[in-house]
């Protein structure tokens, strides 16, 4: 694989940012394989994503190298930003319950494609899959968990992630409210799969909800988990047509196989770094 780091950016807009990043990319000898750019002139806010490598045979600064050439730049623009080595691909640890139609996409996708990210292991409140996850050589921890064994469990999943060096905990259905602190410690990096089209029909149930709505389409919705209940930052989100003979459970049979492919699709973008959180929302560079 050709050596290729990306470099995010959110910073106020102003007129030379592209100029100065080109600039620099231009003095390190790099080419660039992927830009995407974005100006949202109501908050005055650029955002920016580029892929970039050597263009000859030259190999990139290290990534602390070049941290140091680009700095001066960023205070100069007042940017957020983030530099990332393509090649070193983020760590995963999936949390599931029972239901393990994600858990089975994301393994199979994992194993058998070009999986963006790295699958370091499976959490659990149940053994239901414990059998399924070390046929795939991963390790499986099961946490169960009562409202009493709550703050308990959940340490042990920041244990967890820590020993593990986790970069992104997905909840692949997995059943469980975090709480208010564990929210905030995986801020920005915990991606949640809700079965229903959000901001609709949120918490429990939410095809029988659908279903008593008369809703003519229904959907998945990823976003990245805060302590609001299910109103994190959307990532992705998909629909299809439902037809008034549709009952809840073939609603639910229905969103299975969105829920795969919305959940796919945010793990990928998050992993390949093309996603940059502006508050309450997010920009993609697809």
């Amino acid at each position: 694989m050709t050596q290729q780091y990306i470099l995010t950016i959110k910073c106020p807009e102003k007129m030379g940012i592209v100029r100065a990043v080109s600039n620099c990319l231009y003095e390190l000898g790099c080419s660039v394989f992927e830009a995407g750019e974005y100006a949202d002139l109501d908050k005055q806010i650029f955002f920016a994503r580029w892929a970039f490598g050597p263009a000859g045979e030259e190999q990139l600064p290290s990534i602390d190298e070049f941290k140091r050439i680009f700095a001066p730049i960023a205070e100069a623009f007042a940017m957020t930003w983030q530099v990332a080595d393509s090649q070193q691909k983020p760590k995963l640890l999936i949390a599931v319950s029972q239901h393990g139609h994600c858990l089975n996409d994301l393994l199979y996708r994992w194993k058998e494609e070009d999986f963006p990210g790295d699958i370091v292991g499976v959490v659990s409140n149940h053994e239901t899959f414990r059998s399924q996850v070390e046929w795939y050589g991963l390790p499986f921890f099961y946490l169960p968990i009562t409202p009493e064994t709550k703050a308990d469990q959940e340490s042990k999943m920041l244990s967890i992630m820590d020993d593990l060096d986790v970069d992104l905990l997905v909840l692949a259905r997995y059943m469980q409210i975090l709480s208010d602190s564990l929210c905030e410690q995986v801020h920005g990096r915990a991606i949640n799969i809700h079965h229903s089209f959000l901001p609709s029909f949120k918490g429990a149930k939410p095809y029988h909800q659908a279903y008593a709505r008369g809703v003519k389409i229904s959907g998945a919705t990823a976003h990245y988990v805060t302590a609001d209940l299910d109103e994190g930052p959307i990532i992705e989100q998909d629909v299809q047509r439902v037809e008034q003979h549709d009952t809840p459970d073939r609603l639910a049979r229905i969103g299975k196989n969105i829920e795969r492919v919305v959940l796919s699709r945010a793990v990928f973008w998050h992993c390949q770094h093309r996603i940059i959180i502006d508050g309450n929302r997010t920009i993609i560079f697809k």
